[in-house]
């Protein structure tokens, strides 16, 4: 009896020193694939999930920084429908931050940000196609 135990204990102390080790490796279901390790990393989307708030843009090298779509049209200064040239960085630096532009969607509907298109030219960009949260930046 003392021997039986003896062995379990064995094996439970080899599996979890394999485990701690990181050196396992996952069964196989019998189908060639390996075996699930736990739930899969939902696809990116462009922005924080419903009821997550999205992590803000921060300041780093004398500018602020979000994170953007890439391909973001940028609108030219004075009209919201003239492109001035688009954003193909992520993240990408932008200036300031102004309210009470057309409506574009996303959690502040009327908010515009400027910054300076890949092609050098200056416009705003529509806060919906910044994923991050853009209250950080200052007013313009």
């Amino acid at each position: 009896m003392l021997g039986r135990l003896a062995a379990g204990a064995a094996a439970v102390a080899a599996t979890v020193a394999l485990a701690l080790s990181g050196t396992a490796s996952a069964a196989s279901p019998g189908n060639g694939e390996p075996a699930s390790t736990g739930p899969k990393a939902a696809a990116p989307k462009d922005g924080p999930a419903p009821g997550v708030k999205a992590p803000g843009c921060w300041y780093s090298g004398n500018h602020w920084w979000c994170n953007n779509r890439v391909g973001a049209p940028v609108y030219q200064a004075g009209s919201e429908q003239v492109v001035a040239g688009y954003m193909y960085s992520n993240p990408s630096w932008f200036v300031c931050r102004t309210e009470g532009g057309a409506h574009s969607g996303g959690p502040h509907p009327t908010r515009h940000i400027w910054t300076q298109a890949d092609n050098g030219a200056w416009g705003w960009m529509h806060d919906d196609q910044i994923s991050s949260e853009t209250n950080p930046l200052p007013t313009c």
